[in-house]
């Protein structure tokens, strides 16, 4: 199974340059099944209903979310939708569901999403939170795929380990930042610190760098602004047996120079 893991979705700029994607890449012809993170996906903090359809109409079969769930008043009706998963370590009876097992012409897939507590807000153990779910998800499909939503670099390489060998990939998000550690661990789980965004490039991860400057200049609250120059896919593609291992994991950028070479896709 041929699966596509899409970075954070960073406003307007990030909406548009994967409709762009999609429509250049041919994604949905590439790909067996597609993840995207979307909980940055409306002006930069949660997501609403208007912006759910959106990402929708563009066929992704699954959209997580992470520490900004709720950031919209419409995050609770959001969760409702039966393509779109929440960390699965929220506190018992909070609204929506922590994974989805979902069809695709490859077979099942199961997705989980899960926050970290490092640096976080008071959260329950993605830890043990997996253990839990886990036999259940395994009686459906051996391909689970795990959107680790984590701050710090060592509580999310920790996390892949423990995971080895039971989930097929642990993607990491949240900082928007790509990672350089992409690898396969000894039994076959697909592991990156953070896939990074799917945002603008020119300001800081995602936003408009005066306000978030003025911030760390100061001390004081800002409101931060979503940029839209140089927006870019940042995403990564993974290969999976029907036995749930891992066969390959690679890096996707669209377009490929913004990242590089610091020019507009539109140059």
């Amino acid at each position: 199974m041929k699966i596509l893991f899409v970075g954070d979705i960073v406003g307007r700029a990030g909406r548009q340059i994967l409709k762009e994607a999609f429509m250049y890449l041919d994604l949905r012809s590439k790909y067996d099944f597609i993840i995207a993170n979307a909980e940055n996906a409306a002006g930069g903090f949660g997501i609403t209903n208007k912006v759910l359809d959106e990402l929708l109409q563009l066929d992704i079969d699954c959209l997580t979310m992470g520490n900004h769930t709720f950031d919209k008043k419409e995050g609770e009706q959001v969760l409702l939708h039966n393509r779109v998963i929440r960390p699965a370590n929220f506190p018992p009876n909070v609204v929506g569901s922590g994974y989805g097992i979902f069809s695709s012409r490859a077979g099942k897939v199961a997705v989980v999403n899960l926050l970290g507590r490092i640096f976080m807000q008071p959260i329950d153990c993605p830890f043990r939170a997996f253990d839990l779910l886990y036999p259940e998800i395994k009686k459906e499909t051996d391909i689970i795929v795990v959107d680790f939503h984590a701050e710090a670099t060592s509580e999310k390489v920790a996390f892949g380990l423990y995971l080895d060998g039971r989930a097929s990939a642990v993607i990491g998000t949240h900082t928007h930042v790509p990672t350089a550690d992409i690898r396969i661990f000894p039994n076959k789980t697909a592991y990156l610190t953070d896939v990074g965004m799917t945002g603008s490039t020119a300001g800081i991860i995602g936003f408009k760098k005066d306000s978030i400057i003025q911030k760390f200049l100061t001390c004081m609250p800002k409101k931060f602004e979503v940029e839209i120059e140089n927006p870019q896919l940042q995403a990564v593609s993974i290969d999976i047996d029907k036995d749930g291992r891992a066969k390959s994991i690679e890096r996707v950028f669209y377009p490929e120079e913004v990242f590089f070479e610091g020019k507009s896709h539109n140059d």
